[in-house]
C-alpha cells in the first residue's frame, strides 16, 4: 500500500492535469480601451472604461461560450489623450498587440484617423464619436454606438424652435471634429426650422476666456446660443455668460450632459442650460435602475454620459460571438448588422454603415446639480 508520500506527487499530477485541461477549455479575449485618460476630458474617458470594465466583467461571470470554449475577457486601456495623433498611435498598439474588438475613441477627432488604423488590421471598433464622416468611410468594422451630430443637432435645432420658440441664435463652436461637426448640424437645421443664426464664432478645446466672443453675440441680442464643444470650456463659458449679463440659455450637444458640467459650472449651471444627449431616459428603461445602482456601487460614483453606451456594446458583441459562434471580426461584424440588442439605454440594431438604425434622443436640464430630462425625439 502506498504511503501519503507517494501519493502527494500522484494528487498534485493529477491536480496539474485537470488545471491543464480547464485552461485549454478557455479562450482569452482582449478588449481594448481608448479615451482620453488625462487632460481635460480624462473624467469621461475614465467613465467609458468603467462601463467596458462593468460589462467585462459580468461577462467573466457568465462564462460564456463560443466555438465549445470558456471566453476569458481581458481589458487593455490605454490614454489617448483625445489627441488624433496620440490616437493612432494608441491604434497601432493595440493592433499590433493582437486586440480585434475596440471601445472608442471618445473625440470624432480621434476616431476619423484611428478608423483607418483598425480597419486595415481588421479590428472592429465602436465609437461614441458623433461626426458623420466617421461612418462615411466605407468600413465594415466601425460602428458609431449612438446618435450622429445630424440626429443630436437637429433634436436640439427642433427643440429650439417648438419648445424655446427661438428666433434669433448665436452659434459657437471649438473647431474640434466634434464640436465644428454638430454646430454646424444645428445651424443647418436651425436655419430650416425657421431661426436666425446672427452670429458664428470660434474658439478652441484648451480656452478658457470667451469674453471677446460672447460680447459680439450681445450686440447682435441673440436669444440663445449653441456651443460646439465639451464641458471644460462649456462651464467656464456659461459663468462668463452671466458676468457679462448675457443672460440667455446656452444650448449644446451631448458633451454638456454631463455631472462635470455642473461641478465645474457651480451655480451658473441651471435651468439656463440646455443639451441633447443620444438615448432614452435611462432611469425610465427597464434595465436603467439596475444598471445605475450597479455602476455606483462598483464605482463609487455616477456614470456619466457614456459609460451605459459603452456596456451596452460590449454586451453586444458578446452577443454578437455567441451567435457567430467565433471570434473572427469580420464574422462578429455581421451579426452586429444582422441581430438587434436590448441594452439598458435602448435597442441597437446597425444599418450597413454603422449607424444605429433608430435611436432616442433626449434633451435635458440641470436641475439642483443634476440632469434633469425634458422631451425625448
Amino acid at each position: 500500500m502506498p504511503s501519503k508520500f507517494t501519493m502527494a506527487p500522484l494528487a498534485l499530477a493529477a491536480l496539474l492535469c485537470a488545471s491543464s485541461a480547464a485552461h485549454a477549455q478557455e479562450q482569452s479575449v482582449k478588449i481594448g480601451v481608448t479615451g482620453p485618460l488625462s487632460g481635460a476630458n480624462a473624467f469621461a474617458g475614465k467613465d467609458n472604461e468603467n462601463g467596458v470594465r462593468l460589462a467585462i466583467e459580468e461577462l467573466n461571470a457568465q462564462k460564456i461560450k463560443v466555438a465549445n470554449k470558456t471566453l476569458r475577457f481581458e481589458l487593455q486601456s490605454e490614454d489617448d489623450a483625445g489627441d488624433p495623433k496620440q490616437g493612432v498611435t494608441v491604434a497601432q498598439k493595440l493592433v499590433d498587440g493582437g486586440i480585434k474588438f475596440v471601445l472608442g475613441p471618445y473625440n470624432s477627432g480621434v476616431a476619423i484617423p484611428a478608423s483607418r488604423v483598425y480597419n486595415d488590421a481588421g479590428a472592429l471598433m465602436s465609437t461614441v464619436g458623433t461626426n458623420p464622416k466617421i461612418t462615411q468611410g466605407g468600413y465594415k468594422g466601425v460602428f458609431r454606438i449612438v446618435a450622429s451630430d445630424s440626429q443630436v443637432g437637429g433634436a436640439m435645432a427642433n427643440y429650439a424652435a417648438r419648445e424655446l420658440k427661438l428666433k434669433n441664435v448665436g452659434v459657437i463652436d471649438d473647431r474640434t471634429a466634434f464640436g465644428t461637426g454638430i454646430a454646424t448640424e444645428f445651424k443647418k437645421q436651425a436655419q430650416a426650422a425657421g431661426m436666425k443664426v446672427a452670429g458664428h464664432e470660434f474658439t478652441n478645446d484648451k480656452a478658457s476666456d470667451f469674453a471677446a466672443i460672447l460680447t459680439a453675440l450681445r450686440a447682435k441680442k441673440v436669444d440663445a446660443i449653441f456651443f460646439g464643444g465639451y464641458a471644460p470650456q462649456a462651464a467656464p463659458m456659461v459663468r462668463q455668460m452671466k458676468a457679462l449679463g448675457l443672460n440667455v440659455p446656452l444650448l449644446g450637444g451631448d458633451t454638456l450632459c454631463s455631472p462635470e458640467m455642473a461641478k465645474l459650472g457651480g451655480a451658473a449651471v441651471g435651468e439656463n442650460v440646455r443639451c441633447a444627449q443620444a438615448g432614452a431616459i435611462i432611469a425610465r428603461q427597464p434595465a436603467g435602475p439596475a444598471f445605475l445602482a450597479k455602476y455606483k456601487e462598483r464605482f463609487k460614483r455616477e456614470p456619466d454620459v457614456y459609460a451605459p453606451s459603452f456596456y451596452d456594446q460590449t454586451m453586444f458583441i458578446a452577443a454578437a460571438m455567441k451567435a457567430a459562434n467565433s471570434l473572427d471580426p469580420a464574422k462578429v461584424a455581421q451579426q452586429l448588422r444582422t441581430l438587434n440588442h436590448q441594452g439598458v439605454v435602448g435597442t441597437y440594431g446597425y444599418d450597413d454603415k454603422g449607424n444605429l438604425k433608430k435611436t432616442a434622443v433626449t434633451v435635458y436640464t440641470f436641475k439642483n446639480g443634476a440632469l434633469a430630462p425634458l422631451a425625448s425625439y
